[in-house]
């Protein structure tokens, strides 16, 4: 689904927000704005600990879904901290396997050291999917800007030979994504296809349109005609019922993956119609910028997070 022109500004000023430190601090220190910011992210956020995201999990595994569950984190600044995050990754997988088997863990390879060290974030990377790879779990590895694109396919190459458990998400905006995919068919690992949510120069990405929703079901196409795992991950109605007429959903290496709090009522009748439905499930305390790139995807969200901050009983009605 396009933008309006009014929408598409909107989204890149939640964009530009996202990424400043200094209103991210002060909401921070904030002893009013917190809370309440805090309220209305619980409607994207499971909560600010691993308990909470688990807690969150079971619920959802008990209603018949898949989880994907991530503790939100990116672009960590020194070693110490990366270090800190990998062994939070490291106790969610644990914590996880035993309540369930055969789940996915979502990680930002900048949470675990891609922006100090790439050797670091590689054996970090290595040490999670060996421990994920004991309860049958998937890592599945996010895609961030284009300037670590490389990096990012670098690492998983080097590491899904391995540990076939590791998958990769691409960015079907980028240009180059379509001739990525092609390679990554020789890799074993699922492919996760979104449209892509950062701001990208004309020169290398297709702007949200017609042209770019087009790609994607063709990207699509390529990844499951292959036989390929895959992981469809939208919330485009028109591309979704676009798929569903395809009967994509009946395939076995397929499955829908939406983010936690947005279309819900999508995924649930994509489940009752058959389909292995995933929710992507975020905690922790970095919840802020995850907000701000919720509202960015869809910015009529905004309306919903007023009513949210002002009446939080009414989140209870956001059930799958």
């Amino acid at each position: 689904m396009a933008l309006s022109k009014e929408a598409l500004k909107a989204a890149n000023a939640l964009k530009s927000i996202a990424r400043n430190e200094q209103i991210k601090a002060y909401i921070q220190q904030s002893g009013d704005l917190y809370p309440l910011l805090l309220r209305a992210a619980k409607r994207f956020v499971a909560g600010e600990t691993r308990n909470e995201g688990i807690g969150k999990a079971k619920e959802l595994l008990s209603k018949g879904y898949g989880v994907s569950l991530e503790y939100i984190g990116e672009n960590t600044r020194n070693i110490e901290d990366c270090t800190e995050a990998k062994n939070e990754f490291m106790t969610l997988i644990n914590d996880l396997g035993k309540q369930q088997k055969e789940e996915t863990i979502s990680l930002d390879l900048s949470h675990i050291g891609l922006s100090i060290d790439t050797d670091l974030a590689l054996n970090h990377l290595q040490q999670l999917a060996n421990e994920a790879q004991k309860y049958g779990h998937t890592v599945m590895i996010s895609m961030e800007e284009s300037t670590k694109t490389d990096q990012i396919l670098d690492l998983y190459k080097k590491t899904t030979l391995a540990y076939p458990n590791v998958g990769l998400t691409i960015q079907a905006h980028l240009y180059r994504s379509e001739e990525d995919i092609r390679e990554l068919l020789n890799y074993p690992g699922k492919i996760r296809l979104v449209k892509g949510a950062y701001q990208e120069s004309s020169e290398i990405s297709i702007p949200r349109s017609k042209a770019l929703n087009e790609r994607y079901l063709n990207l699509i196409n390529t990844i499951a005609d292959a036989n390929h795992p895959l992981s469809v991950a939208t919330h485009d109605n028109g591309l979704i019922e676009d798929l569903v007429q395809r009967e994509l959903f009946n395939r076995t290496h397929v499955e829908y993956e939406m983010l936690y709090g947005v279309r819900p009522d999508l995924l649930r009748m994509l489940k009752q119609q058959g389909a292995h439905a995933r929710v992507y499930l975020t905690y922790g305390s970095e919840w802020y910028l995850y907000l701000c790139h919720r509202l960015a995807e869809y910015p009529p969200n905004i309306y919903t997070v007023i009513a949210d901050m002002v009446n939080p009983s009414e989140l209870e009605s956001n059930i799958y």
